[in-house]
């Protein structure tokens, strides 16, 4: 009964959410979703009344992240048709080598200052810095996947952290980059800007006006046989399943290393969900391979994602602690000040060096995305971009299938934790140091052929 009860309570606060945001118009002009504002509603409800509100209508929220994150990071690749490159191989190359290049100098920058400023200063933990990554560019289901590695070493504040993080990132992904449109439109980057002013009233509220609501996805099977949202979301956890598997492999080969390398435990302390994702992407090379695509719709999955991630946030924001926030707020501000900084830099100097034509499009998604979320990024670029005319839309989707499996919820994201950790900072710090050298190189070369 608890788990019901807790399910309908957060099924409550989402539509609590949306009806909020439905009614505030400054809430509507932030485009902020309806899964913050629902979680935020709960944080304050449990803040402030949490006494009297019976246990079983929350018990329950604290394990949804977890979870869900396996099935968000599971529905990444299934479904989905992987494009040939032909003519955007190379703005792809070009787009990728941005995305990579501010993903790792997170890490150099965040625990950078982390090390030389904030553990002197606040007596914080070096892993501290790996927050402005997996909460900017990781979000808030990828913190979810990280509680578990978090407690293993001890360090439970490192996801009410990151939580907060990724909440603050979301605004400042919007607002800022909102910002960075306004500027844009005086300056004459962009031409073709849809403002909120020029949605219609329907859209403004965030609904589809009666004719011309869109469909969720395909039925691919008779529901005779098997209903068509319960096979795909049978997929995704075959998905998932593969995944569990590729981790519980991996454990068992790290029984064969040297003791001094597994007592470290850096295997054990992956989380699951990136290994979700290559699930997905066998799953996908399996359907592929036997000719059996047809049977999975990427708009059922994209539904599938969508929702768990919803359901994902709006018990994440609930949840936060807020003593560990009250705790570690002054650092937690300049490393959120020096991650924003970051990214501005990122999007104001190194893009328009990157980037041969359609600069700004192609920056401010990716500045909406590595704040935010891919939503958040995809919603900027429909202001500036609203009829897709420039190649920023196709290129950033290219990308993204490269980068998500190493940064931003990725490989790396996940090892990178355990690795502070257990090897101390300064080898994580080195080697984003040299990946960042990497990917400028790559954009050298690039920059020198195109010439």
């Amino acid at each position: 009964m608890t788990a019901v009860i807790s399910f309908c309570s957060l099924c409550l606060l989402l539509v609590c959410g949306k009806a909020i945001r439905t009614a505030v118009p400054f809430l509507r002009k932030l485009y902020l979703p309806s899964s913050i504002i629902g979680g935020a509603l709960g944080l304050a409800l449990l803040s402030t009344c949490g006494k009297s509100i019976p246990a079983t209508w929350h018990e329950g929220w604290k394990a949804i992240p977890g979870f869900l994150i396996n099935i968000v990071f599971a529905t990444m690749f299934i479904g989905q048709k992987f494009p040939k490159m032909g003519k955007v191989g190379r703005s792809v190359a070009e787009q990728l080598c941005f995305g990579q290049i501010v993903a790792w100098g997170m890490y150099a920058v965040g625990i950078g200052v982390t090390v030389l400023v904030l553990t002197p200063l606040f007596g914080v933990p070096p892993v501290f810095g790996n927050l402005i990554e997996i909460g900017f560019e990781g979000g808030h289901g990828t913190v979810g996947g990280m509680v578990e590695t978090f407690d293993a070493f001890g360090w439970s504040a490192g996801a009410d952290l990151g939580y907060t993080t990724a909440t603050i990132g979301m605004v400042l992904g919007i607002t800022v980059g909102m910002t960075l449109v306004n500027w844009a439109v005086r300056r004459g980057y962009v031409e073709n800007i849809r403002t909120f002013e020029e949605l219609s009233a329907a859209e403004q509220r965030g609904f589809y006006p009666k004719n011309e609501q869109p469909p969720a996805g395909k039925q691919t099977v008779l529901c005779d046989s098997i209903d068509s949202l319960a096979w795909h979301l049978a997929v995704v956890g075959l998905a998932v399943l593969v995944g569990y598997g590729i981790k519980s492999a991996l454990v068992a080969a790290g029984a064969i290393l040297p003791d001094s390398v597994r007592e470290m435990k850096i295997i054990e302390s992956i989380p699951l969900f990136p290994l979700c994702m290559v699930g997905g992407l066998v799953i996908q090379g399996l359907l592929v391979l036997c000719r059996l695509d047809a049977l999975v719709d990427r708009g059922q999955i994209n539904r599938i994602g969508g929702a768990s991630l919803d359901f994902l946030v709006v018990a994440a924001v609930a949840t936060i602690r807020l003593d560990f926030i009250a705790q570690y707020w002054k650092p937690l501000a300049i490393l959120i000040a020096v991650g924003l900084a970051w990214s501005l830099f990122g999007a104001c100097w190194i893009a328009r060096r990157i980037f041969r034509e359609d600069w700004f499009e192609r920056m401010i998604c990716e500045f909406g995305q590595y704040t935010g979320v891919t939503a958040t990024g995809l919603l900027l670029l429909r202001t500036v971009d609203p009829e897709s005319k420039t190649s920023a839309s196709t290129v950033f989707g290219c990308k993204q299938l490269l980068h998500e499996p190493v940064m931003g919820g990725g490989v790396w994201t996940a090892m990178a934790v355990p690795l502070v950790f257990k090897l101390g900072p300064w080898p994580v710090i080195l080697i984003s140091l040299a990946a960042v050298l990497l990917w400028c190189g790559v954009w050298a070369i690039l920059a020198r052929t195109r010439k």
